[in-house]
C-alpha cells in the first residue's frame, strides 16, 4: 500500500457572492477530485489549536501527524533547517520577508501593499537580500537568502518578540505593527532606504511590477526538534514542495526532500513535475509515503484574486491529483490518498483562519463513502469531525 497527501495550501474558503454563494473549491472545474468523492470519505478537521497561530507551519505539522502543541517552536526555525542553518540553542530565527510598501510618507505612515513583492523571483531576491546583508549584518544578526520573497534572519541570543505576519495587515499603515525591539524596527526602516531605489526595483517598477522595498520580520522561533517520520509511522517518506517551510519540516522529520525544476510556490509552478517526482519516489525509489504541497491557492487567497485561486485548484486537480492517481493505478499498487488544505485562506480577508478544513480520503481498494463533489459543504454534511487534525495521518494509515 502506498500513501499520499496532496495539500492545496489555503484551498478552503467561504461562500463568495460573485460566485453565486459558492466557494472557489465548489466553483472550480475539478472532475478528478469530484469523481473520487463518489467513493471517498469526507469530513472536517481542526488543524490549528486555539492557542496557536493560524499559520502554515502549525497546520502542516498537523497534517503530517505531529501534534503542534508538542512540536511547534516557531515558523522560521523550520525554514532555517531547509536552508541548512545550524541554529544554536540560544538563537532566535526570524522570517525576513521582502514586502512592498507605499513610497509616500514616513516609514511608520506607509501602508503594506503586498506581502510577497509581486512573488518576486528568487534570482532578483537574492541580490536584494545581499544588499541588506552587506549594510545591516553584524555579529548579532545574520541574513540568509531563501526562495522568492521568503528569507531568514538569525538573532544571536535573541528573544521571542511578538511580531505580526505581513499578510495579516495588507492595506494597513504599518506603524502600530512594527516590532517593539528597537534594533529590529531600525533595520526595517533602513532596509527601505537600501531597497526602494535599488536597480532591481527600478527595473521592476519600469515593468509595472511591485517593488521589494522593505524587509519585514516575523515568525520568531527557537531551534526545532521533530521526531523522525519513519520512527513515528514506520514509513519512508518524501516531501515535494517549493517553499522552505515544508522543506524544513521534512529535514526535521528526516524525510527526503525532492527538488523539482520550475517549482516556485506561485500560480505557474511546475504542478506536473511535482506529481511525477512523487510517483518516482513511490514507485522507483522505494518510498512508502509522499507529501505533495502546492502553495498556489494560498498565495492567490492572500492576493484576494478569486479567479486565480480557482485556476490554482483546477491546475491541482488536472496536473497533480489526476497524474498521481493514474500513475498509481497503472502501476498496480494499492494506494490511499488524502486531499485537503492545511487551513482556509478566505478571499474576503486575505489571510488564514483557524476554521476546520475539508478533507477527503480515497482508497483504491474499497468504497469509503459517497458524495457528489469534494468541497467544504460536502465535507460538513458527512458529520465526520476530527477535533485534532494531527490524527488525520493515522486515519489515512488506518491505524
Amino acid at each position: 500500500m502506498k500513501y499520499v497527501i496532496i495539500l492545496g495550501d489555503g484551498m478552503a474558503d467561504e461562500p463568495i457572492d460573485s460566485l453565486g454563494g459558492k466557494t472557489p473549491l465548489q466553483t472550480a472545474n475539478k472532475p478528478v477530485m469530484d469523481e473520487m468523492a463518489g467513493r471517498a470519505e469526507q469530513g472536517i478537521a481542526y488543524t490549528v489549536p486555539e492557542m496557536l497561530p493560524a499559520g502554515s507551519d502549525v497546520a502542516n505539522l498537523s497534517m503530517l501527524g505531529y501534534n503542534p502543541q508538542k512540536y511547534y517552536s516557531g515558523r522560521s526555525p523550520l525554514e532555517a533547517l531547509s536552508i541548512g542553518v545550524d541554529m544554536k540553542d540560544t538563537d532566535i530565527s526570524l522570517r525576513c520577508n521582502l514586502v512592498t510598501l507605499e513610497e509616500e510618507g514616513s516609514y511608520e505612515e506607509k501602508k503594506i501593499l503586498d506581502h510577497s513583492a509581486g512573488e518576486i523571483t528568487t534570482e532578483e531576491a537574492v541580490i536584494l537580500v545581499q544588499a541588506v546583508k552587506d549594510a545591516l549584518e553584524d555579529e548579532e544578526y545574520k541574513f540568509y537568502p531563501g526562495v522568492s520573497y521568503r528569507h531568514l534572519t538569525i538573532w544571536d541570543h535573541g528573544k521571542m518578540a511578538g511580531l505580526v505576519p505581513p499578510h495579516d495587515i495588507l492595506g494597513k499603515q504599518i506603524g502600530e505593527y512594527l516590532p517593539e525591539e528597537a534594533k529590529l524596527r531600525e533595520m526595517m526602516k533602513r532596509s527601505f532606504d537600501i531597497l526602494d531605489q535599488h536597480p532591481i526595483n527600478q527595473k521592476r517598477a519600469e515593468k509595472g511590477l511591485n517593488k521589494a522595498n522593505s524587509i519585514w520580520f516575523w515568525g520568531a522561533g527557537t531551534r526545532p526538534a521533530l521526531d523522525a517520520f519513519q520512527e513515528k509511522t514506520g514509513m519512508k517518506g518524501a516531501m515535494v514542495s517549493a517553499v522552505d517551510l515544508l522543506k524544513g519540516i521534512a529535514v526535521g522529520a528526516e524525510m527526503r526532500n525532492l527538488d523539482v525544476e520550475g517549482a516556485n510556490g506561485g500560480l505557474n509552478t511546475n504542478y506536473r513535475g511535482k506529481a511525477e517526482a512523487a510517483l518516482d519516489a513511490l514507485l522507483e525509489k522505494g518510498d512508502d509515503f509522499a507529501y505533495i504541497h502546492v502553495e498556489a491557492p494560498d498565495e492567490m487567497g492572500h492576493q484576494g484574486n478569486v479567479q486565480h485561486k480557482i485556476q490554482a485548484i483546477e491546475y491541482l486537480d488536472d496536473q497533480v491529483v489526476r497524474v498521481v492517481k493514474e500513475g498509481l493505478e497503472k502501476s498496480g499498487e494499492d494506494f490511499r490518498i488524502l486531499i485537503g488544505p492545511d487551513h482556509p485562506t478566505p478571499i474576503a480577508i486575505r489571510t488564514h483562519t483557524k476554521d476546520p478544513i475539508p478533507f477527503m480520503i480515497y482508497d483504491s481498494t474499497k468504497v469509503l463513502g459517497s458524495q457528489e463533489e469534494y468541497s467544504e459543504e460536502a465535507a460538513r454534511k458527512t458529520g465526520l469531525i476530527m477535533e485534532h487534525g494531527y490524527e488525520l495521518m493515522n486515519r489515512l494509515l488506518q491505524k
